[in-house]
């Protein structure tokens, strides 16, 4: 019963990262404003360094949970990927 809650739990998360990140995305074509995309790309840096900090301080402990070491790198990848299709909005369109 306890795996079976422990299970649901872990589901119900990665729904939410999931949702939070297409939310993520959905706002990042609202914003037009080239200062405001600055800002959050400063925002999410901070966010991906700290942790990367957690990720190196739980590692080297060596009695972390891999569950929870899994689920913070793939938020760190998608802070990443966040990251990116930010940047890529700075850069002027180049005709071909």
């Amino acid at each position: 019963m306890h795996s079976m809650q422990f299970c649901c739990k872990y589901s119900l998360l990665s729904i939410r990262n999931c949702k939070q990140t297409l939310i993520e995305i959905v706002q990042t074509f609202h914003m037009i404003n080239k200062e405001e995309i600055q800002r959050r790309i400063v925002e999410l840096d901070v966010e991906h360094r700290d942790l990367d900090a957690v990720i190196e301080m739980l590692t080297l402990d060596g009695h972390h949970d891999q569950l929870q070491l899994r689920r913070l790198k793939k938020r760190k990848l998608q802070l990443k990927d966040y990251i990116t299709l930010l940047k890529m909005q700075l850069v002027p369109d180049v005709p071909a």
